[in-house]
């Protein structure tokens, strides 16, 4: 079994070690209790927390790919994403293809003018999906979704769940999803794995 994202004993101060084979394609919700780590797996994952263990993207260990590249390719979109410019479009990747990202925008049910707005005027569903657009536009292979759509009313959470499906199988990417929604879990399908006592558990 070849693994997108293939992860070794990986440990942090609170969580592990964690072992996980990731294939492309692949959604995999994690779920656990408030507090159990979901979101400090992704962070670690991400190489956003201090961290050990082994984690491979097609093979590659971490350690060989630089981490601004990693975290391009291995995206952390958390619940609530940054935002450190006037406007949105100023947290786009450089060269995006705009074609793109007004395809994306489309689908995430956001008017194309909304690219030009001021931050400070989003609502925090509009964050929560602007954010996403902007990792899908650097075309990761993996997404670490941290509740994505905790902001989102239900028409837009299964705008957000077809999107996310539609990108996994048309990149061959795979996502990590922390998700508290039982309806959800039950939409999202695939395989459903909880963190307890610091462990992953399926």
């Amino acid at each position: 079994m070849d693994c997108l994202l293939e992860i070794e004993a990986l440990q942090t101060a609170q969580l592990g070690p964690v072992d996980l084979c990731l294939q492309a394609g692949e959604l995999v919700q994690i779920t656990g209790v408030s507090g159990s780590g979901k979101s400090l797996l992704l962070r670690a994952v991400a190489d956003l927390d201090p961290n050990q263990g082994i984690v491979r993207l097609d093979g590659v260990e971490r350690g060989h790919i630089a981490p601004t590249d990693w975290r391009r390719q291995v995206a952390y979109v958390p619940a609530e994403t940054a935002w450190w410019g006037l406007r949105v479009v100023e947290h786009f990747p450089p060269g995006s293809d705009p074609q793109l990202a007004l395809s994306w925008l489309a689908l995430f049910s956001l008017p194309e003018e909304s690219l030009d707005w001021e931050v400070e005027r989003l609502s925090s569903g509009e964050r929560q999906r602007l954010g996403l657009l902007r990792a899908f536009l650097n075309r990761p292979r993996v997404l670490l979704l941290d509740e994505p759509t905790a902001n989102l009313d239900l028409e837009n959470t299964r705008r957000i769940e077809r999107a996310v499906r539609g990108y996994l199988a048309e990149q061959g990417a795979g996502a990590l999803w922390v998700s508290h929604d039982t309806l959800q879990r039950n939409r999202l399908g695939g395989r459903i794995l909880e963190i307890r006592d610091g462990r992953l558990i399926g």
